[in-house]
């Protein structure tokens, strides 16, 4: 299933994008707003440079001896003019110029009001009913350079406040969903056998839904888990009791039996019920393993469990067969002791079972909580392995058994999380058969002696 992208970084990208274009859009905006202004700034100082020289130069000119002559009017200091002007008569005679007037930016004729050419802007005034008219010319390069420098000043500053408005979304967005990471974190780190409520805390009002909706499914899981655990136990008290006392019934028929046939036939019924004894409480730890609980809530050191685990078997007359291996330190693991000591006692049943008899029966837990259990015998086809984890499967082995011994010990294995692992021949080897298992939640602390 394709894994789907982190809400916190859908939002926080979007709203991160959504704020830089709203910046730069407010920007842009801001800048068009500001040229126009500009324009209509230097607009009016053209307006008003031009009626304020025109007077002036209407009384220059009609006080001069020779009203036709040219003049050109010193500054005061060096300085550099934006605003140049000329004065001409209606022929179009340049009565008047600044100082840095270009007669050639000047159109021949000009009427009243604004006008544009390719590289200035131009205002012209008249007066003694249009014999004299004033143009005042500013460049364009001017206002573009006026406008570029107020771009800037509106652009610079977003270098800064985009980083750090970005920067303000992604922590807002986190820290606004932290009590949803709160609340993962809570389930996923929890065993699969704890499915008590998860505390849903100050969740958002969209996820507290949800929430709930896992509260409550999790709530009838553990109901059914418990109504099946309930019924395997009593299901299997029900049929120990039975068989318990059928079983004395056959052994007290076969002491009372006086002839050699009714003897045979009462052994052959405590053998029957003997086998019946052991299905049944293989089939009752298979209906524990598949019906879950096999994770507790807490770690718990199963160093010691493998220690009497094989105690109890090396008091039988195959316990002498029996090697084993464990860690000075714990090996602490979310597996329940109980469903470890029944997975440890099928995969040893099973070794001891099957493998040879005059080859030792390995039992090995290392510190990083893998376990592996390993016998002599020949080599299982590789098409077999497969199906040794089944119910009722069996090996081309000839030795009494039920067939459940792996099936039980993979039911656990897989609620708790993790797999069998068959191996044959062993490793290194070109005969035996191993089990190896990661233990769920394995790990090590140290231990002094």
């Amino acid at each position: 299933m394709k894994r789907q992208g982190s809400l916190q970084r859908r939002l926080a990208l979007g709203l991160a994008i959504g704020v830089t274009v709203m910046w730069l859009g407010g920007t842009l905006a801001a800048g068009l707003i500001v040229r126009h202004e500009l324009d209509e700034a230097f607009d009016s100082a053209l307006q008003e440079a031009a009626q304020r020289i025109l007077p002036l130069a209407v009384v220059d000119i009609l006080s001069r001896e020779d009203s036709q002559a040219t003049q050109r009017i010193a500054p005061v200091r060096s300085h550099e003019e934006y605003l140049t002007y000329v004065v001409r008569d209606r022929a179009g005679n340049i009565l008047l110029r600044s100082h840095d007037a270009n007669p050639a930016v000047f159109p021949p004729a000009s009427e009243h009001g604004f006008t544009d050419t390719d590289t200035h802007r131009l205002y012209t005034e008249t007066a003694v009913q249009g014999t004299i008219a004033v143009t005042v010319a500013e460049p364009l390069t001017h206002r573009r350079q006026a406008a570029l420098e107020v771009s800037l000043a509106l652009a610079v500053p977003l270098l800064v406040l985009i980083p750090a408005s970005i920067a303000g979304v992604w922590w807002w967005t986190r820290l606004s969903l932290r009590p949803v990471r709160t609340f993962r974190d809570a389930i996923e780190t929890r065993g699969s056998g704890d499915l008590t409520s998860v505390v849903a805390g100050s969740l958002p009002a969209e996820i507290e839904p949800i929430a709930d909706a896992v509260n409550r499914l999790m709530e009838r899981l553990r109901r059914a888990l418990e109504t099946e655990r309930r019924f395997a136990a009593n299901s299997a008290h029900e049929l120990r009791t039975p068989i318990a006392a059928a079983l004395a019934q056959a052994q007290r028929l076969l002491a009372e039996a006086q002839s050699p046939a009714m003897q045979d036939r009462a052994r052959q019924i405590e053998s029957s019920l003997r086998a019946l004894a052991r299905i049944t409480e293989k089939l009752m730890q298979l209906v524990k393993a598949e019906g879950g609980g096999v994770l507790s809530e807490t770690a718990h050191d199963l160093v010691p469990l493998v220690g009497l685990v094989a105690e109890e078997f090396k008091r039988t007359a195959d316990g002498s067969r029996l090697r084993v291996t464990v860690p000075d330190s714990p090996v602490l693991s979310y597996l329940d002791p109980d469903a470890f000591a029944i997975l440890l006692r099928n995969l040893i049943e099973n070794a001891v079972k099957h493998g040879t008899a005059s080859e030792p029966v390995t039992i090995s837990l290392d510190d990083t909580g893998q376990l592996s259990v390993s016998n002599g015998g020949p080599a299982v086809p590789a098409e077999t392995l497969l199906k040794l984890t089944r119910p009722f499967e069996r090996g081309p082995s000839t030795a009494d058994g039920t067939g459940l011994g792996l099936a039980i010990a993979d039911a656990i294995a897989s609620g708790a999380g993790t797999h069998l692992e068959l191996l044959s021949p062993i490793p290194g080897r070109d005969d035996g058969f191993e089990v190896r298992m990661r233990l769920p939640g394995g790990k090590t602390k140290s231990r002094r002696a």
